[in-house]
């Protein structure tokens, strides 16, 4: 795959490049990039600005934290920004993600293994950019969730994470609220489960929709890298 780097000095080196055309690009973000531009000169190099050095007409149409990795997708053009915005918002966009938590979850009978977490969240404000599940001010969130395998020696569980919602955080304070933090989240685990790994155990691995111009299934997979 190509990458997008940038030869500044100490920065992180540049997304993967996965398809290009016309209408659209697929990126591979590493951990520990934004993917848009942060408050301060020190947050200006994000993969947006990488992409559009290379592409000028790339736009932004969902993001990933800046401490998960991941495939994440761009339109070309104010058009295609726009139909792939309302694809995304009339959940006609599969995400699903790869996650490792602390301790071990039992598998779900029913619906080939998959259970769902419904629960409402909102920002909180005290304490941003954190989120919480708050019953009054909450925004509806969906995770779907299942065991891919337990490992007894580290006694952690390595999940399949499908957002039905896009909420902010979302697979992170739903893990959490079911009592198995991911791994290396240093906003949502407790400071033991932080340092079980260097970084946040959360990868963006498949996505799947429509293409905004000619309506072709197309359908992506990132390996993941732990």
């Amino acid at each position: 795959m190509d990458k997008l780097s940038d030869a500044g000095q100490g920065r992180l080196e540049g997304p993967a490049l996965v398809h290009a055309d016309a209408h659209l690009l697929l990126l591979e973000k590493p951990a520990g990039m934004l993917s848009v531009p942060g408050r301060g000169l020190d947050k200006q190099d994000c993969l947006a600005a990488r992409v559009h050095g290379r592409y000028p007409d790339a736009l932004v149409v969902h993001r990933l934290d800046m401490a998960t990795s991941g495939l994440l997708l761009m339109a070309r053009g104010a058009e295609m920004q726009r139909r792939l915005s309302s694809a995304f918002a009339d959940r006609q966009v599969c995400k699903r993600y790869v996650a490792v938590v602390a301790g071990r979850l039992a598998a779900a009978q029913p619906n080939d293994g998959w259970a769902l977490i419904d629960l409402p969240l909102a920002a909180d404000w005290p304490n941003r950019p954190r989120r919480v599940v708050d019953a009054e001010r909450g925004k509806p969130s969906q995770t779907r969730w299942r065991v891919l395998a337990y490992d007894a020696a580290t006694d952690a569980t390595r999940l399949e994470l499908e957002p039905i919602t896009g909420r902010s955080h979302q697979l992170r304070v739903h893990l959490q609220w079911l009592g198995h933090p991911i791994l290396g989240d240093g906003l949502y685990a407790p400071p033991e489960v932080q340092a079980r790994a260097p970084r946040l155990l959360l990868h963006a691995s498949q996505l799947q929709l429509a293409h905004p111009a000619t309506g072709e299934p197309m359908a992506w997979s990132s390996a993941v890298p732990f």
